[in-house]
């Protein structure tokens, strides 16, 4: 068996984990596992930006938490949002240090876009692919780091909280590897692959909050998960490409099944730029009216070398599907996009397990409330993953960082049964990430079905035993699927006790 023991485990490589890598101290011996290639997760993917009060002339804090506890349904934690508002600029100039290209105007100044449910421009952003070049930065940073070991392909296979140590055991290029570490933060992001259809990438499957939870730490707010209202409608893919935010913010329109808008009858005030959650009610409502799911979005009465400009990544994208962003109205619905909800941590990340922290999309600080706010949530990562490191390093100050390790003192994590190389066992049921998603979409969608909450449930109690006790093998498969039961159990669990008060 091959082991080997770090100050830290890192489990995650989109910006929350990058991020925290670069802010823990030098000496610390840090273990980064990416499940996939480092630029297949949700971070990558985001197109919007990342919100800060950059302009205090026009802007200020007090607006932006406004606008923060408008968008959350009053919901939030407001000492956290006071930290996560506070704080943002200096995390803008840091990713500036750090070679993030965001966009600029002529006279040098960040050019700060509007999105929905921001009362001012705020967001500060590159293109339409604002994750993409931060991952971009802050990796090509990690990788320079000689105290970092950075592990692509290396799926999460166990998580144990062994006496003092946190025992590892990951499945790294087709081979089992274990580790230990005293410290560990889980940066594993959302769960959007517990549903048919979501804005997520493959990775989502909650992974890290499925760890968290067999180990004993609080998960909260599980059901607050935000439906993002314009993803475009293509029903032959359940991962739906997102159309940006930021295109309403730059004055595309809704328009129902007759090519009409209808916000006005909804949002008088607000019309497009609402927040997400109650855009998405309103296109529900608007369905119920007209009897058509068929719904667009419309931004061919903007200049179109401007919006080509400005939107490079959906335009092509749109394009690749048959319709031209700058000339015709694109088909769009609502789908899974984000969740607020996760493992319930303090202002430094920390969990209820000692040693354990979380930081990014698989935790939850209550900065969001019900709903979040667009811009935000990369704010939270960049924000409390330095806050996550900046904790592990005070605890470290005056000690020996990095003691070596005697062979006796490491715990032993359980090893596979026969070879370690071979999972043994029998396949996982075929289907049951199938029927899970098909749960979860009839159960919850914009608005919970509470019926649909309590038959799925059920159901989901009898997956959740069958795969925890059933003789499988244990591989990335495997553990995903039982990642998405525990978390389906999670969600139904609340919604069904929200609806008995």
């Amino acid at each position: 068996m091959n082991y080997k023991n770090y100050d830290v485990i890192i489990a995650g490589a989109g910006i929350a984990g990058l991020y925290a890598a670069l802010c823990l101290d030098s000496r610390f011996r840090v273990l980064m596992l990416s499940k996939r290639e480092i630029f297949v997760c949700n971070s990558a993917m985001a197109q919007g930006g990342v919100a800060a009060v950059i302009d205090k002339e026009g802007d200020s804090f007090e607006l932006h938490i406004k606008d923060t506890l408008t968008a959350g349904g009053s919901k939030n934690y407001l000492p956290n949002v006071w930290v996560l508002i506070e704080q943002g600029p200096f995390e803008i100039e840091n990713l500036l240090r750090l070679g993030v290209g965001f966009d600029k105007n002529d006279d040098g100044s960040l050019d700060l876009a509007l999105e929905g449910g921001h009362s001012r421009n705020r967001v500060a952003h590159y293109k339409d692919s604002t994750g993409h070049e931060i991952v971009s930065a802050l990796a090509e940073r990690v990788r320079r780091l000689s105290n970092v070991t950075l592990l692509e392909n290396a799926h999460l296979l166990d998580l144990k909280k062994d006496g003092e140590n946190f025992s590892a055991q990951v499945f790294h290029n087709g081979v089992y590897e274990y580790y230990t570490s005293k410290t560990c933060l889980l940066a594993t992001g959302g769960v959007g692959r517990v549903y048919d259809f979501t804005t997520n990438g493959a990775t989502s499957t909650g992974d890290g909050i499925y760890f968290a939870h067999k180990m004993g730490a609080k998960i909260k707010d599980l059901s607050y998960i935000q439906f993002h209202p314009t993803a475009f409608a293509d029903q032959k893919s359940r991962e739906c490409f997102l159309i940006s935010e930021a295109v309403r913010g730059d004055g595309a329109y809704l328009l129902n099944c007759k090519k009409e808008r209808f916000m006005q009858k909804y949002e008088p005030e607000r019309m497009e730029l609402a927040p997400r959650d109650v855009v998405s009610r309103c296109i529900l409502a608007e369905q119920k009216e007209t009897g058509s799911d068929e719904f667009f979005l419309d931004i061919s009465h903007v200049n179109g070398e401007y919006i080509k400009e400005r939107f490079p990544m959906i335009y092509s994208r749109v394009l690749d599907f048959g319709f031209n962003l700058t000339k015709e109205p694109v088909p769009i619905y609502p789908c899974q996009h984000y969740l607020m909800g996760g493992i319930e941590v303090d202002d430094f990340g920390k969990t209820s397990v000692e040693g354990l922290y979380a930081s990014g999309e698989c935790s939850t600080t209550g900065v969001h409330g019900a709903n979040r706010l667009a811009g935000n949530s990369l704010l939270e990562a960049l924000v409390f993953s330095r806050r996550v490191a900046e904790d592990i390093n005070r605890q470290a100050v005056g000690n020996d960082i990095c003691p070596p390790f005697k062979t006796n003192d490491l715990p032993k994590p359980a090893v596979p049964q026969g070879k370690p190389d071979t999972p043994q066992g029998a396949s996982k049921p075929e289907g049951i990430r199938r029927e899970i998603r098909g749960i979860m979409q009839r159960a919850y969608f914009v608005y919970p079905d509470y019926e649909e909450v309590k038959k799925g449930l059920a159901r989901i109690e009898e997956i959740r035993r069958d795969l925890e006790t059933g003789d499988y093998a244990l591989t990335p498969e495997l553990v995903e699927t039982r990642a998405l039961a525990a978390v389906a159990f999670i969600i139904l669990t609340e919604l069904n006790e929200r609806e008995s008060k």
